[in-house]
């Protein structure tokens, strides 16, 4: 692959992982300020969405990682 378009790539996936803190966050807070109240639901949803994003960013970041020792 060209070197600008993995220089992009590798942009993008760093970009992925910060939007997906930032939406972990986001949802955190949104719980601490609502005193962790909620359906049983919204409480089983917001867990599995935190653990996707966590899977998400820890699967792009371990990706990098790999791609930077094989160079």
């Amino acid at each position: 692959m060209e070197k600008g378009k993995t220089n992009l790539i590798s942009f993008l996936k760093l970009a992925a992982v910060a939007g997906n803190l930032l939406f972990i966050l986001w949802v955190l807070y949104n719980a601490i300020d609502e005193h962790f109240s909620g359906t049983l639901p919204e409480k089983i949803s917001a867990i599995i969405l935190i653990g996707l994003l966590l899977v998400n960013s820890f699967l792009h970041l371990r990706n990098r990682i790999n791609n930077n020792h094989i160079h």
